[in-house]
C-alpha cells in the first residue's frame, strides 16, 4: 500500500510551523518545485556541527528521515556543500534550515 505524498511546499510549511510551536528558529533557505521537489532538513547545532536529513520512504510507504551526511555531525560548510551537490542533480529541491543546539528534527514527535 502506498501512502499519498504530501506536496513539498506543504511539508516545508508544516516544518516551519512545528518549529515555531517549539520556539526553534527555522527558515526556508532553498525553494524548489512546490509539488514534487525533494525535501532536505539542515539541522544547525552550531558548535556541535550540522546534519542534513533527506526524505525517504520505508517499504510500507511511511515517511522517514535519513541522515544524508552520515551518523556524525559535519561542519556547516560540508553540510552546505552536500546540499549544493544534490541541487546539481535536482534543482527543484527544498531546504529547511533548523537552528537547534539539541539537533531536533521538527518531524519527530510532532505536536498535534
Amino acid at each position: 500500500m502506498t501512502i499519498p505524498r504530501l506536496k513539498s511546499k506543504l511539508l516545508i510549511q508544516a516544518g516551519v510551523r512545528l518549529c515555531s510551536q517549539r520556539s526553534i528558529p527555522a527558515m526556508v533557505v532553498r525553494r524548489g518545485d512546490p509539488d514534487a521537489g525533494a525535501v532536505y532538513i539542515k539541522i544547525n547545532g552550531f558548535e556541535r556541527g550540522c546534519a542534513v536529513l533527506g526524505q525517504i520512504r520505508m517499504e510500507d510507504g511511511q515517511l522517514a528521515w535519513l541522515r544524508a551526511t552520515g551518523d556524525a555531525t559535519v561542519s556547516e560548510a560540508d553540510a552546505d556543500a552536500y546540499i549544493e551537490r544534490q541541487a546539481k542533480y535536482d534543482p527543484d529541491l527544498w531546504v529547511l534550515e533548523v537552528e537547534d543546539r539539541e539537533g531536533r528534527n521538527p518531524f519527530d514527535d510532532p505536536i498535534l
